[in-house]
């Protein structure tokens, strides 16, 4: 199984396409990632870079304990892997915030779990 660092930053509005290893073949995603200035949380959508056709919408970029971190865990069937925000320096917060994603916190993606 192996694990690759989506690249973020603290733009509000991010977007842009990546293609990943899972399940061993190349899959082509289109990220949008924003911030909620409202709930104070980053929200991620994920489409196809073709059709355009949303897979999932406004996922909550929040870190969890394995194997329920999981951010992709009920959306298994759509073969797109498994995606993980991790808390990578111990920083004292429970979740990223508008300073840190990319740098405190990071998007690992991986195979399907």
């Amino acid at each position: 199984m192996s694990m690759q660092t989506i690249p973020l930053d603290t733009s509000p509005n991010q977007a842009f396409q990546c293609t990943l290893n899972v399940d061993g073949a190349n899959v082509t995603l289109y990220f949008n990632i924003r911030y909620n200035e409202t709930a104070k949380y980053w929200q991620m959508t994920i489409s196809d870079p073709v059709t355009k056709e949303i897979y999932l919408d406004s996922v909550p970029l929040l870190p969890g304990n394995f194997p329920s971190g999981n951010l992709l865990d009920q959306h298994a069937h759509l073969g797109i892997g498994s995606a993980f925000m991790l808390n990578v320096t111990n920083v004292a917060m429970d979740h990223p915030d508008d300073t840190n994603l990319g740098t405190d916190f990071i998007l690992v993606w991986s195979d399907t779990i």
